[in-house]
């Protein structure tokens, strides 16, 4: 099986092996994004709705306790808004909100450059592999003169064409998945204003 794998991305020369590279790149950023995405609560937000609900209903101590052992990025943001509705001003209480939620937006966010990256050079990789390949075809059929065999071009061209197809197949799932994780960011983003607001419109002063 590996000596199959091998004398595939030998068809493609240089670039098929670096294709193959970015696609075990890949696999790995999306999958670390999943467990780190699913440490971080992205997809969970019961405890922050009902330690918000408890603040606005004026209990401030339950709420704050609510949220004491947890590390979730909505419970991050809300815990910095409670605490900062407590004992700061209400201007700079926004402010130090807003600072506690872009840290974590850029926890969230960590890895996705990568994963952009990837998804923008791969398909230039797999074009450049193509367009050797294409010269290396070319120059043997010029050396080959009268005695030029199309069989042997029509080779050498699909094999050139086979890094394109690569280097899509690559970049394809890359940005799919780059997309799905801008989308996770922005509800992240939207959730946090949302909760920060009603912390801070039913902020205890003193």
């Amino acid at each position: 099986m590996l000596t199959q794998i091998t004398d595939f991305l030998n068809i493609g020369g240089p670039a098929l092996w670096v294709i193959a590279g970015l696609s075990v790149v890949t696999l790995g950023l999306i999958l670390w994004k999943l467990w780190r995405l699913s440490l971080m609560g992205a997809w969970r937000k019961g405890a922050t709705e009902a330690a918000v609900g408890q603040w606005q209903i004026g209990q401030y101590d339950n709420a704050l306790a609510s949220l004491h052992t947890r590390t979730g990025l909505r419970a991050r943001v809300v815990k910095a808004a409670m605490q900062a509705s407590q004992t700061l001003p209400p201007e700079d209480a926004r402010e130090e909100t807003t600072r506690i939620a872009r840290g974590a937006l850029m926890d969230a966010g960590s890895g996705l450059r990568a994963l952009d990256l990837i998804a923008t050079i791969a398909p230039l990789v797999g074009l450049l592999g193509t367009v050797l390949g294409m010269i290396e075809a070319f120059q043997a059929l010029q050396d080959s003169g009268a005695r030029a065999d199309p069989s042997a071009l029509a080779g050498g061209i699909w094999e050139a064409l086979l890094t394109t197809a690569a280097g899509m197949a690559v970049a394809i799932p890359a940005s799919m998945a780059l997309s799905w994780f801008d989308s996770i960011n922005d509800r992240l983003a939207h959730d946090f204003d949302d909760l920060a607001t009603r912390i801070l419109t039913k902020g205890k002063q003193g």
